[in-house]
């Protein structure tokens, strides 16, 4: 009894203070990698989740029909393979779980394929594979923009810069594939010239030294290069290490900012590439804030999936509901377009019918270690 009454105690004090617990917490799922070759990808896709998730809480969560809800986060680890993603997937639906971040390709594809049918479930792409919206999947939230903005306007500038002769060093990931192939169709449409395709596993290889010796035997200008940031940097260190003075275009899942922390940014001269969230107009505050909390510097990982999680959240208020998929879906436009400004990092202007964030995610030329933005093209 005296332990009953202390607890009673407890309870009215936190009341008191202002600390009363939601009537509701609603799980969010996610499935990434968090061990392997694209471990830090895949953390930090989640520390944009947590970050939102966190703030979220802090702040009393959101109000759905008069029902206070707060979020927590259930993340699997699915080493970057689609396969698991799935058995991942379904591990969460089973859970109950009606909205999940999957943040690659293969995985997001494969799961694209079950997640209208029963249990119905909100799929959080991150991944920029057009085939994401092609699918025309009344249930997925893209994120990031298509890759296919960058491709012309990057081609263009390093022929311009350095000349029509690619190199092909890219990831052999289905999304790394598929990258490749629209370079390569864009280069040669360009009037360039493409070399023997020495992609590697950047999941799994350790030494890159042997497919850019390959490479750079054929005397390249420029090299197409991308995966996660850390092996994409050692490809880099590799071809500079063994004379390489020409271009780079690095796949949008690479980021100069991480890259520039194991290569010195000298060795980056010359690339084309995602612009980093520091600079970005308005982005000081975000990268202050999570810099402070994960000792590391944003992306846009962290970013698109911090302003995604929020547009969720907003959209389940709107909804009515955290529980029917499609009237959160039904909502994220009007979502995206009623978050508060410190809430959307870059400038946040809807989501498509398509289910497709449109944020201002912009790219960027490198030299001397300072960067020029490019105008991508416009792909809806």
């Amino acid at each position: 009894m005296k332990q009953l009454r202390s607890f009673g105690i407890a309870l009215l004090g936190c009341s008191l203070l202002g600390f009363a617990a939601a009537d509701k917490v609603v799980s969010i799922g996610y499935s990434g990698p968090l061990s392997g070759g694209a471990a830090f990808y895949g953390k930090d896709v989640q520390s944009g989740l947590d970050m939102a998730i966190d703030e979220l809480n802090k702040s009393g969560g959101v109000t759905v029909k008069g029902e206070k809800v707060t979020f927590k986060l259930v993340a699997l680890d699915d080493k970057y393979l689609p396969n698991e993603t799935a058995t991942n997937v379904k591990r969460l639906t089973s859970q109950g779980i009606d909205v999940i971040f999957v943040p690659h390709a293969g995985g997001i594809l494969t799961v694209q394929a079950f997640n209208t049918r029963d249990p119905q479930f909100l799929l959080a792409a991150y991944s920029s594979e057009p085939k994401i919206l092609e699918a025309n999947n009344p249930l997925t939230f893209m994120l990031p923009p298509r890759y296919d903005v960058y491709v012309a306007p990057f081609v263009q500038k390093e022929i311009a810069t350095f000349g029509k002769k690619l190199g092909m060093v890219g990831t052999t990931s289905a999304y790394g594939k598929a990258w490749g192939d629209v370079v390569s169709a864009e280069w040669k449409k360009q009037g360039g010239t493409i070399g023997t395709n020495n992609g590697v596993d950047y999941g799994t290889t350790v030494d890159y030294s042997s497919a850019v010796t390959k490479a750079l035997s054929e005397k390249p200008d420029v090299l197409f290069i991308g995966g996660p940031s850390q092996p994409t940097a050692l490809v880099v260190k590799a071809a500079r290490e063994q004379g390489f003075k020409g271009g780079f275009i690095v796949m949008d899942q690479a980021k100069f900012e991480q890259m520039s922390q194991i290569v010195p940014q000298s060795y980056l001269n010359g690339a084309v590439g995602v612009l980093p969230v520091a600079e970005f107009p308005g982005t000081q505050v975000f990268s202050a804030q999570y810099q402070r909390l994960y000792k590391k510097i944003p992306t846009s990982e962290a970013a698109l999936n911090y302003m995604g999680m929020n547009v969720i959240a907003k959209a389940m208020e709107l909804a009515g509901t955290t529980e029917d998929p499609m009237a959160i879906r039904a909502k994220l436009g009007q979502a995206a377009t009623s978050l508060p400004r410190n809430k959307t990092v870059y400038s946040l202007k809807s989501v498509t019918p398509q289910g497709h964030m449109d944020a201002d995610v912009l790219a960027g030329f490198i030299q001397d270690g300072k960067y020029t933005r490019l105008r991508l093209t416009s792909l809806k």
